[in-house]
Order: structure tokens, then C-alpha cells, then sequence
């Protein structure tokens, strides 16, 4: 998938821009642009992702997603934010076709947030419940009362490939990161510990439709 929505042609982008990682030392890092992102999503099997502050690209909704585009510190043109958000749901579809396993993980300030508003945040909570029912999705929640956690400062997605080493990708305000090697277990081992500071995929759906009906009402 490209920006403009395109996915047949994903595949051989992103396995160039893989190897220009694997050529790269053991555990560097480097930049990169957010349509080479794209393209290792769209070739990816399975991806790991915990988020601190806002709720997973791949589940927002339309209009959580224009809210968070629309307000970020690049500040696009309204055409260039209503392109992102057409591109961002056409990813989903990674998700809902089940073509991709996604775990998520994320803290409870994600659900506290008030992004684009109570409506807006009901249905995106809803929305969330819903795809938590889809068998390639699992959804963690990691309480507040769980205090300090692994990680609770940096939000990081592992992407895992069927034929090619995983690579771990970090958004940042002046751009993206990617490493690999080492860093990519020391994410795994961190994603593990996180799993299991995190709320069961049943009590954490429990707890999402909680927060949505005391606090996100339209």
C-alpha cells in the first residue's frame, strides 16, 4: 500500500527498503519516511504495538484519526490531512481482513484521553470493542494501578515478516526510527513484560466498555 492507497504494488518497496535496514549494522537505527512505513506494514504477518497516549493507528476511527492528523506538530493542509486519514483506513483493512495479527497493548491514558471529543471518543472506544471480537486481534490494557511498567515512556511497534528479520519502528516529532537485531529482542522482551503487566483480553475489553459508558457518553 502506498499513499495513494495502492497495495499491489507494496511488496517489492518494501522489501527494498528491508534490506537497506539489513544492511545497516546489527542494532542501528535510521530514518525513514512515513510512505516506507507504509510499505513495511502492508508486508508484514504480524505486528506488536504498544502506545502510551493514543490508540493504535490501525484501530482508529475516521474521525479520531482526523482529529489526532489534523492536530499534530507538522501541522498538514487540510488536504494533505484528509490523505492521511483515507490512507489510514485503508490500512486497517490489513486488520479486518485478517491478512494481519495485531496485538496491542496500551495504557489506560489512552482511553482517558479526550480526543476530538465524547462523541468521538465513544464511538472510537466502540470501535475498539468491535475488533477486539476479530480472531487475529488481541487487545491489552495496562492499568493505572499498575504504577511504573517497562517501556511506559516510548511507545514502539515490532513488525514481523514471513521471510525477513523483524524490525522495530519508533515515530518520533523529527522522524521515524527503525532498528534492528538486538533492539528488536530487546523490544520483544519488553512487549512480553508489558503483556504481562497488562489486563487479560477479556477483563481489558470489560474495562474499555466501562471507561466508554462512564466518561464518553455523546
Amino acid at each position: 500500500m502506498t499513499e495513494s492507497g495502492q497495495g499491489n504494488h507494496a511488496h517489492p518497496q518494501a522489501h527494498r527498503i528491508f534490506q537497506g535496514l539489513h544492511h545497516t549494522r546489527t542494532g542501528s537505527c535510521r530514518r525513514t519516511s512515513y510512505r516506507q512505513y507504509i510499505d513495511l506494514e502492508s508486508a508484514a504477518n504480524e505486528m506488536e504495538n504498544f502506545e502510551t497516549i493514543v490508540v493504535p493507528g490501525l484501530l482508529q476511527t475516521e474521525l479520531y484519526a482526523r482529529s489526532m492528523i489534523s492536530s499534530g506538530a507538522r501541522r498538514p493542509t487540510p488536504e494533505a490531512a484528509e490523505q492521511r486519514v483515507a490512507v489510514r483506513m485503508e490500512r486497517q483493512k490489513l486488520v479486518t481482513s485478517g491478512r494481519l495479527k495485531f496485538v496491542a497493548v496500551m495504557d489506560e491514558a489512552v482511553l482517558h484521553r479526550q480526543i476530538g471529543g465524547p462523541e468521538v471518543m465513544h464511538d472510537q472506544l466502540t470501535g475498539i470493542l468491535q475488533i477486539s471480537k476479530l480472531h487475529n486481534v488481541t487487545l491489552q490494557v495496562i492499568p493505572f494501578e499498575e504504577g511504573a511498567y517497562a517501556s511506559m515512556l516510548s511507545s514502539f511497534a515490532l513488525l514481523h515478516f514471513p521471510d525477513s528479520p523483524s524490525v522495530v519502528y519508533i515515530e518520533g516529532l523529527t522522524g521515524d526510527l527503525y532498528a534492528e537485531g538486538e533492539d528488536v529482542q530487546r523490544c520483544a522482551t519488553v512487549f512480553s513484560e508489558l503483556r504481562s503487566s497488562a489486563l487479560s483480553p477479556s477483563a481489558s475489553v470489560a474495562f474499555i466498555r466501562r471507561i466508554r459508558d462512564a466518561e464518553h457518553q455523546p
